[in-house]
């Protein structure tokens, strides 16, 4: 596994800094939130923001890992809303994006982004499940060309009613059928399933392009009692060599001190796989 750093942990600290620091903890990659880079999302904005995130990352000797929150910014983006010009203009958003992560090389698309997919009330979850599917399938072709992939994220029921198990994202990367559009597992996001998290690697693993690191409570790896060891196992018997992302739901005090002590975990881990 490659180690990389999803940048909203650090809040309103530069960019320079930060990758700094992700560097100093002996990470080799960084995840962006897009709004966090790209101002107002507009195509002059990301244009410049690409070039900023490219001098920082070639200076720091990191790599770009991908995006993550696709949806979060601008306000109103939706794939299932209503109006069908709020549908085209979310596409519209997102292929930006796309291009933006050509750009940087190429990566993964975490799509997450829970109310943006969610069903509206008095409309089957099933209609918003079409219209994901069709927006996906519209993009597969600009992921390809820019060397990307679009990964959908199972979340919990609390956060939506579209796509909240593995077997509904895997079927939907089946129906889709693209080489480009496949999905990721989330540790936190999956605690809540009833099957344990190596359990799903294995039944999955042939899905997961991306590994979200974090505790069951969102915080960084090795703050809680989470034992990663029969996870981390079955990775390695999938032959899993992508990205794990340290993406937690708070900004800590001191993100360098927390960033090493997940590092040294992970080395731990996979000092005992290889064993």
């Amino acid at each position: 596994m490659k180690y990389s750093v999803c940048n909203e942990l650090f809040g309103e600290l530069p960019l320079a800094q930060a990758c700094a620091i992700i560097r100093q903890a002996g990470f080799e990659g960084v995840e962006f939130a897009p709004y966090t880079v790209f101002g107002d999302l507009s195509s002059g904005e990301i244009r410049k923001g690409v070039a900023e995130v490219k001098r920082v990352l070639d200076g720091e000797g990191l790599a770009y890992a991908g995006f993550h929150w696709l949806m979060a910014k601008p306000e109103g983006l939706h794939f299932a809303a209503l109006d069908p010009a709020v549908r085209a203009k979310s596409l519209d958003h997102l292929k930006r994006l796309i291009e933006a992560s050509g750009k940087l090389g190429g990566g993964n698309l975490i799509l997450g982004s829970p109310r943006q997919r969610s069903s509206f009330p008095g409309r089957s979850n099933q209609d918003a499940l079409q219209y994901l599917e069709e927006g996906l399938e519209s993009v597969a072709t600009t992921l390809s060309e820019c060397n990307s992939f679009l990964l959908i994220e199972q979340l919990s029921t609390d956060q939506t009613d579209v796509v909240t198990t593995f077997e509904e994202a895997a079927a939907m990367v089946d129906r889709i059928g693209a080489p480009a559009v496949s999905s990721m597992f989330d540790f936190h996001n999956s605690a809540g399933l009833p099957q344990a998290w190596d359990e799903l690697i294995r039944r999955y693993a042939s899905y997961i392009r991306h590994v979200h690191l974090n505790e069951v409570d969102g915080k960084a790896p090795g703050t809680g009692v989470s034992d990663y060891a029969p996870a981390w196992k079955a990775l390695k018997d999938s032959g899993y060599s992508g990205w794990g992302s340290i993406e937690i739901f708070e900004i800590p005090k001191d993100p360098k001190t927390m960033l090493e002590q997940s590092r040294e975990l992970f080395s731990r881990l996979d000092g005992d796989m290889d064993a």
